[in-house]
């Protein structure tokens, strides 16, 4: 029986999935957009459940279209936009609040009260990152503080945070997996690149508890299975990318000194 892999792409303006077979030949393809919300000037926002829909839409798409059974699907993989910041109620699976895009900069002043504070040295050596807006972390802190959700769910230690990559991965598994894998965890502000662990100096200043964030994985470490209910079969997540380090593996990018350039 012929086998195939599944990639799924969580973009910032649409869910894609594509289909392979083990030759690296595309099989099928399917695509749809979701909303973009913009409810304040520089504010970007999307609903977490319509990207969780359309993506399960694509998936059974290309399977329609391809003509396969599931027991043909090898493995899924997923790339996915980065730094876009969701927190959702662990027993019920519904966010507290829309992602917030990584375009998002409403926490521009807060970050310029941390680089005031003389802050910015200390997150640069442990994450490599400038403090910034960008990143997740002041967005996981914006949400804490601004959305009373999430301070019930907090103190009932039902409430989670994860990038998209994350969050399919907790709906394909209906709940059982909390993960996230290295590449994505180094674009929250908030993981130690140095000894690769959520760094709890840095948590402690944004005051963000630890049990809220994902348990990191290696990039192409088995992330477990999807749900039976939801495509009929237990299939293995293998392998997840984030954007940048997936686009540099596809363009070759296997040497130290190498770079990619992203142009949308």
């Amino acid at each position: 029986m012929e086998k195939f892999i599944l990639a799924l792409d969580a973009g910032t303006t649409s869910s894609r999935s594509i289909l392979f077979n083990t030759k690296g030949i595309i099989t099928a393809i399917s695509q749809y957009e979701f909303t973009q919300y913009f409810p304040h000037k520089g504010w970007v926002e999307h609903d977490p459940i319509e990207i969780w829909n359309t993506q399960l839409k694509s998936i059974k798409e290309v399977i329609n279209k391809a003509k396969i059974k599931i027991e043909q699907i090898h493995s899924i993989g997923i790339t996915n936009q980065r730094e876009t910041t969701v927190i959702w109620d662990r027993k019920t699976g519904k966010p507290v609040y829309n992602a917030i895009v990584w375009q998002d900069r409403r926490t521009q002043k807060f970050c310029e009260n941390l680089k005031k504070k003389k802050y910015e040295k200390i997150f640069r050596k442990k994450t490599g990152l400038f403090i910034d807006p960008y990143f997740s972390a002041t967005k996981i802190k914006w949400i804490l503080d601004n959305v009373k959700e999430s301070k019930k769910l907090l103190k009932s230690k039902n409430l989670l945070f994860g990038t998209i990559d994350t969050f399919l991965i907790w709906k394909l598994t209906k709940g059982k997996k909390h993960l996230t894998e290295a590449s994505n965890a180094s674009r929250t502000m908030l993981f130690n690149i140095n000894n690769n662990n959520w760094d709890s100096e840095i948590l402690s200043k944004l005051n963000i508890p630890k049990n809220i964030l994902p348990t990191v994985i290696n990039s192409a470490d088995n992330f477990g299975v999807t749900n039976k209910q939801i495509v009929g079969k237990e299939i293995p997540i293998s392998a997840v990318l984030g954007d940048q380090q997936a686009a540099a593996f596809g363009q070759a990018c296997f040497e130290k000194g190498s770079i990619k350039s992203t142009y949308g």
